[in-house]
């Protein structure tokens, strides 16, 4: 059972992961905020049916991936992408700065561009420190199927940094 005090403590503790997880999905920083403080009321209203069996970090979290695959399925993301790519400058949309300062590496730029299906497992392995059997059960897929996803993926993104220039390793 929560009440407000307990829920202000839990609120405080998860927010900042819960949003940088929804914001690896929606890409829109005021979206993720919604999808995070949507999913805080919806666990304090189900308080009663809430059990504490497991971490509750991977409780929010998996409200969180619904919330914000739910949202990338929605008319609203699609009419929203849409205008975007009507209106951006060459199809770019540009971040908000908050973020940006979170994500000025161009490592972060380039896991946004992976599809989402690679993007999960380095989230959840590299930035949320899951391991392989976490990410599993939270995706519902199986282990193998979470290596190969995640071997994919580093591959995927050694491809797209392969032309970059390193400044940390220019400056030694």
């Amino acid at each position: 059972m929560v009440n407000i005090v307990e829920l202000e403590r839990i609120m405080h503790q998860h927010t900042e992961s819960l949003l940088r997880l929804s914001y690896y999905y929606v890409k829109d920083l005021q979206i993720a905020e919604d999808i995070v403080q949507e999913t805080f009321i919806k666990f304090y209203a189900s308080k009663n049916s809430y059990e504490e069996r497991g971490e509750l970090n991977a409780y929010l979290s998996r409200m969180v991936v619904n919330k914000s695959k739910d949202y990338l399925k929605s008319w609203s993301y699609r009419k929203i992408s849409l205008q975007n790519k009507l209106f951006s400058i060459h199809g770019q949309m540009k971040m908000d700065n908050l973020i940006r300062k979170d994500e000025e590496t161009i490592v972060g730029e380039a896991i946004l561009k992976l599809p989402l299906k690679h993007r999960e497992p380095l989230i959840y392995f590299y930035f949320e420190d899951m391991t392989i059997k976490e990410i599993s059960r939270l995706l519902e897929i199986p282990e193998s199927t979470v290596k190969t996803r995640l071997r994919r993926s580093k591959e995927l993104l050694k491809t797209q940094l392969q032309n970059c220039d390193w400044e940390v390793l220019l400056n030694e």
